[in-house]
């Protein structure tokens, strides 16, 4: 099979595609030929390990100190059950499905082995593979961070970094728990954040959230540029602050907040659950929730989809198309 090795870490050029065996799946495991996958913010932390302060050894750790020990990246993925294990009892061959691979990774390739108890569901009928690739990384940590932020009807909440991946879900998710939503993006992408339940945009190459008077009972930081130092005069009493990205002293520090303040700072690594999953699948069928889609590359175009992701500009999710539905 082909598949987009990461022989080292460093910028894009270290990704070449590869033909190596097609793994087999054990007795309680799926062999999945992947039609569509996502290049993810994930993706190039790993690849070029460019992570939050305090991070660098665990993610070395985690990952492989010298070179990734996983060479295929990719989290998110879209497509067919080839084969099944013996034991396999929740999936027949045939069946479309989308799983979230998240640490394991491996989707960057034509085929993948996965456990059939792990994160993998069925497609929806209405979704189309693409839609069912974008779901899970940016739908499952958003869904996280307001779940542990306990974002209910009538909240005001601010979104900083409110069109990549994760800032589109939340945007969409909180609307749809019923909070007033005002997303921080650039002008470019105002009419994006805006189509997707926001109430309030603003420019960040115009106006500073945290100079113009306003408060909010939530504030989700998606891109690292919101600690509380900052936004702490922008939270009400009892506001909570939900840092998606953060170094190790922001975590410390949003501890001792939460435990000295009449705020509370939510940070570390979001959970993934099955239902988590199904969930954001059931709004995706019924459309109240779209992942978005920026770019498409196909498989041989996966440095410039990297480079794309690199510069920290895309809108939503970059789609990677591996293989083509028969």
């Amino acid at each position: 099979m082909k598949a987009v090795v990461a022989e080292r870490y460093g910028p894009p050029d270290v990704l070449r595609i590869r033909e190596i065996a097609t793994p087999a799946p054990k007795d309680d495991e799926l062999l999945i030929r992947i039609h569509a996958s996502t290049v993810t913010s994930a993706d190039w932390r790993v690849r070029s390990q460019t992570v939050p302060t305090g991070f660098g050894l665990i993610m070395r750790l985690v990952f492989g100190l010298k070179k990734p020990r996983q060479p295929i990246l990719g989290s998110e993925l879209a497509g067919v059950v080839a084969a099944i294990g013996n034991n396999v009892t929740r999936f027949q061959v045939g069946e479309r499905v989308f799983a979230f691979s998240d640490a394991r990774m491996g989707c960057h390739a034509e085929f993948i082995v996965l456990p059939q108890d792990g994160l993998v569901l069925p497609t929806p009928p209405g979704l189309s593979d693409e839609t069912a690739a974008a779901l899970s990384f940016g739908g499952t940590t958003a869904l996280d961070f307001l779940r542990r932020g306990k974002v209910r009807h009538g909240d005001k909440l601010l979104v900083n970094g409110a069109s990549g991946a994760v800032g589109t879900a939340v945007v969409q998710l909180a609307w749809h728990a019923g909070a007033e939503v005002t997303g921080v993006c650039s002008g470019a992408n105002g009419d994006l954040v805006r189509s997707l339940g926001a109430a309030h945009v603003i420019d960040y190459t115009q106006a500073d959230f945290t100079q113009n008077g306003e408060t909010y009972d939530v504030i989700v930081d998606t891109v690292g540029t919101a600690p509380y130092a900052r936004c702490r005069r922008s939270l009400k009493d009892g506001g909570r602050l939900l840092l998606v990205l953060a170094g190790l002293p922001e975590m410390l520090k949003g501890l001792w907040v939460s435990l000295t303040s009449r705020h509370t700072v939510i940070a570390g690594p979001a959970s993934v659950t099955r239902t988590d999953l199904r969930h954001l699948a059931a709004l995706a069928e019924t459309g109240d929730f779209h992942p978005m889609i920026d770019r498409r590359y196909p498989l041989d175009q996966i440095v410039e989809a990297h480079r794309y992701v690199d510069t920290g500009r895309k809108k939503g999710n970059v789609i990677l198309s591996v293989c083509h539905q028969a």
